[in-house]
């Protein structure tokens, strides 16, 4: 089935190109279910509501710029996953979308795995309660620190990413006194229709063992040669943001051509393959991504289909949505600074937050919506682009966006499926202060990470 433009940019899929804008929406004031997280609405007085809360009273009692997550809608998300693919398949929530211990202990009490992918995510993932076993550490170059705490732990599993990390977990795991489970990451030569920079299956890039030229055969010998390691399986990963099913399935034709080949070579059927996550969501009316129930049928038939082609026993299967289950739970809240019409050409709309707190549309082209948050309005639509306070010209949060022409300094302007890779690749770009984390349920707020104070920015300069 195919899916609709790729909101990471025009680079690779087929996509509408650079500074096309569709028609202004009927009423500028409807809020689109698709994009916005489910307990999202417009109140009788036109104020955008979450969880029962009005935008005008989160902005008052926690500043803006700031992000909001809706948990219920987050909690649901991470349901839909785990029913989907059911008790024969593993689901990690892949971290590096948005991780804190808040996130730590939901995905934990919905029965959901955990990847990280660095120190720092593995200690908070500890810290916050998650067993060890069920978290697995990533990264093209973890240090000795990194594997050293990762196998002290107990960690499930350790996803190794070149030779020289083969035999290093390897020589930590025996100096520890433990055999160490691990996959084999492998570039599968698949290009997803995705920006060229999140496009990570072709074999130029910095991640995986190539199956080309017999790279990834060769660092399954070494493995299955060690005896710290146990090796599980392989794990494939062919971009992210993607909305079609086609890109797994000839990676994993070729996932299982390799667990074949190892099967003939050293009489072994390992027992899992994990094909990785990157699968989109909706940004604007225009996308379409398919469910978890969708993604799941079709990801089994793909696996299964394979693996009797290959008369091979049906190993467990693992997915890595983050993305998916956090980026449309959340949305940032901003206030209209300055407004300033360039007559002919279209409006600069500049809001008190930017590329410090979402990076993406700078570093991917990426698309998002927008909509006036603190009031309903029957003006006309006007096309801007809503931009930051940054001193920087590809400061841009919203492209192409349609507001209503009375839009103001003083209004609110909220952008809905931030909750992946904005907090995440959150800056102090311009010395700005990162903003919070305030998770919405059932009429109620709290902050679940806390705005910066100059006090911590001034803590770290130490003279």
């Amino acid at each position: 089935m195919s899916r609709s433009a790729h909101p990471a940019g025009p680079r690779y899929a087929d996509v509408l190109p650079e500074g096309h804008y569709t028609a202004p929406p009927a009423d500028l004031n409807v809020l689109d279910a698709h994009v916005w997280s489910r307990t999202v609405t417009r109140d009788a007085d036109g104020v955008v509501t979450v969880a029962g809360l009005k935008a005008t009273a989160l902005a008052e009692e926690f500043g803006t710029p700031a992000y909001f997550l809706d948990e219920e809608d987050f909690r649901a998300r991470c349901r839909a996953w785990r029913d989907a693919f059911g008790t024969e398949a593993d689901v990690f929530y892949a971290g590096k979308a948005f991780l804190s211990r808040a996130i730590v202990r939901w995905i934990h009490e919905e029965n959901l795995n955990l990847d990280v992918c660095s120190s720092g995510e593995l200690l908070t993932a500890l810290d916050a309660g998650m067993p060890a076993e069920r978290i697995a550490l990533h990264g093209n170059n973890k240090s000795t620190e990194e594997i050293t705490r990762a196998v002290e732990a107990g960690v499930g599993r350790i996803v190794l990413d070149s030779f020289q990390e083969i035999a290093r977990v390897a020589h930590i795991a025996e100096r520890l006194g433990k055999r160490q489970r691990v996959l084999i990451r492998v570039t599968v030569g698949v290009e997803a229709h995705t920006h060229e920079f999140i496009a990570t299956a072709h074999e130029d890039q910095k991640f995986g063992l190539a199956l080309g030229g017999g790279q990834a055969a060769e660092a399954v010998r070494r493995a299955l040669k060690l005896d710290g390691l146990e090796l599980l399986g392989i794990h494939s990963h062919i971009g992210s943001q993607i909305f079609d099913t086609s890109g797994f399935e000839v990676a994993a034709h070729r996932v299982v051509g390799l667990l074949r080949q190892i099967r003939d070579e050293h009489g072994v059927e390992l027992p899992e393959i994990d094909l990785g996550g990157g699968l989109g969501i909706a940004y604007t009316a225009e996308d379409d991504p398919r469910e978890p129930h969708e993604i799941a049928t079709a990801l089994r038939e793909i696996v299964t289909r394979e693996c009797r082609a290959a008369g091979l026993t049906v190993p467990r299967l693992s997915v890595e949505p983050g993305r998916a289950i956090v980026g449309p739970t959340a949305f940032t809240l901003y206030e209209v600074g300055t407004v300033k019409e360039l007559p002919g050409l279209r409006t600069y709309v500049s809001v008190d937050g930017g590329m410090s707190d979402n990076i993406r549309t700078a570093l991917y082209d990426a698309e998002y919506s927008v909509a006036l948050a603190s009031r309903a309005s029957t003006a006309e639509p006007m096309l801007a682009r809503v931009v930051g306070k940054h001193c920087e010209s590809g400061d841009i949060v919203v492209r192409d966006a349609f507001l209503p022409a009375d839009t103001a300094p003083g209004d609110l302007l909220a952008v809905p499926a931030t909750g992946a890779y904005c907090r995440s690749m959150a800056s102090n770009y311009n010395h700005a202060l990162r903003p919070p984390v305030v998770a919405v349920k059932d009429g109620a707020a709290r902050v679940i990470v806390r705005r910066e104070t100059e006090e911590d920015l001034l803590r770290l300069d130490v003279g």
